[in-house]
């Protein structure tokens, strides 16, 4: 198998597993967001529980889904970035390092689909 086989094949499966398990937790957010109980959520940059809500719910749903398939995917993968950063780094500044570690994680794979690009195998390059 050539290197360049070897990179598409791994940013795939990055963009595919990171993007597929983000939408895990943007999903349910998407689901409150249209239910009927009142949006109980953190204000970590001083916007409002329901802004707050509305960016992050943005960011897990709709640029992971882009990330996913590969579309437009260094611009929706900035949101991202900027969301597991700030539940990281602001949201959970107190908390122990395993609460902070998925977002941490999240952060990590989708800074390095940013600075990698999507690969061949996306909807990006056809």
């Amino acid at each position: 198998m050539n290197s360049s086989l070897k990179k598409d094949l791994g940013l795939l499966i990055l963009r595919v597993a990171g993007a597929g398990l983000l939408l895990t937790h943007g999903i349910p957010k998407l689901m409150r967001y249209f239910g009927d109980e009142p949006i109980k959520f953190a204000n970590p940059i001083g916007i409002g529980e329901g802004p707050s809500h509305f960016l992050v719910m943005f960011a897990e749903v709709i640029c992971a889904f882009l990330v996913l398939i590969g579309l437009k995917t260094r611009w929706a993968a900035v949101p991202v970035i900027i969301a597991m950063l700030v539940a990281a780094l602001i949201a959970h500044a107190a908390d122990p390092i395993g609460t902070k570690e998925k977002s941490l994680l999240f952060a990590a794979i989708f800074i390095s689909i940013f600075l990698m690009g999507p690969g061949t195998y996306s909807v990006d390059r056809k």
